[in-house]
C-alpha cells in the first residue's frame, strides 16, 4: 500500500469530531464557534483544517446558538450534532459527539477543539497517521506535553463517555491509561493556544 493509499484508508475509518459548543464565558458570552478568524466564523476555519488534513467525514458539535452558527458557517458536508446540555461543559460535547459516531461505522474518533486555530493541517495529519485500529489512542504533544488533536479508538469510546464530565473531557481517562496512549510531536508545526480570554483573541487574524 503507497503512502497516499495508506493515508485515505485512515482518513476513512477515521472520523473528525469538532468540540464547537462552548457559550465563551469569559468572552462576554461570545459563542466560540463564531469567532471571526480570517474572514469567516472559526468553527468554518476548524472544519476547513479537518478537511485538509484528509479526514473524509467531520462531525460537528454544536450548542450555544446553534441556530445562528448553521446560518453564518459554511459547513456543507459535516454532520451538525446539537448538545443541548452545552452549558455543563465540554464533557457534554465529547459525549453527544461519541454517541453521534457509534451510529456510523467510523472505528476511530479525531478530537479537535473549535478554540485552537494554532492547530495545523500538518499537526492532524501526524495524529491520524498514528492510527491502527479501533484500540488505538493517540494524542499531539507540544514539548513531550499532551495537547490536541487526540484520538481516540472505537473500543474506548464507552469508557471515554462514562468518565467525561464537567470541562475534562478524556484527560481523567487518558491519565488513567498514559501508558498506552501514543504521543506524537507537533511542536514544530502548530501551536496549542487557547482563545478563552479578551486577550486570547490577539491571536485570531
Amino acid at each position: 500500500m503507497t503512502d497516499i493509499q495508506d493515508h485515505r484508508k485512515r482518513g476513512g475509518e477515521v472520523a473528525g469530531l469538532l468540540l464547537a459548543a462552548g457559550g465563551g464565558r469569559r468572552l462576554g458570552g461570545r459563542p466560540k464557534a463564531l469567532l471571526e478568524h480570517r474572514g469567516r466564523p472559526l468553527v468554518e476555519h476548524a472544519a476547513g483544517m479537518l478537511r485538509a488534513a484528509g479526514l473524509g467525514r467531520i462531525h460537528i458539535v454544536l450548542g450555544a446558538r446553534a441556530p445562528e452558527v448553521r446560518e453564518r458557517a459554511a459547513l456543507d458536508g459535516c454532520v451538525l450534532v446539537d448538545n443541548p446540555d452545552w452549558a455543563e461543559g465540554m464533557g457534554s460535547s465529547l459525549r453527544a459527539g461519541l454517541a453521534s459516531l457509534a451510529r456510523t461505522d467510523a472505528r476511530a474518533a479525531l478530537v479537535c477543539l473549535v478554540d485552537q486555530p494554532g492547530i495545523t493541517p500538518a499537526a492532524v495529519a501526524r495524529v491520524l497517521r498514528a492510527y491502527e485500529d479501533r484500540d488505538s489512542l493517540v494524542s499531539a504533544a507540544y514539548d513531550g506535553v499532551r495537547g490536541h488533536p487526540v484520538l481516540f479508538g472505537a473500543a474506548h469510546w464507552a469508557g471515554i463517555t462514562a468518565a467525561a464530565t464537567g470541562d475534562q473531557g478524556a484527560r481523567a481517562y487518558l491519565k488513567a491509561r498514559a501508558d498506552a496512549v501514543r504521543l506524537v510531536e507537533c511542536a514544530d508545526v502548530a501551536e496549542p493556544y487557547d482563545i478563552d480570554t479578551e486577550a486570547d483573541l490577539s491571536h485570531l487574524e
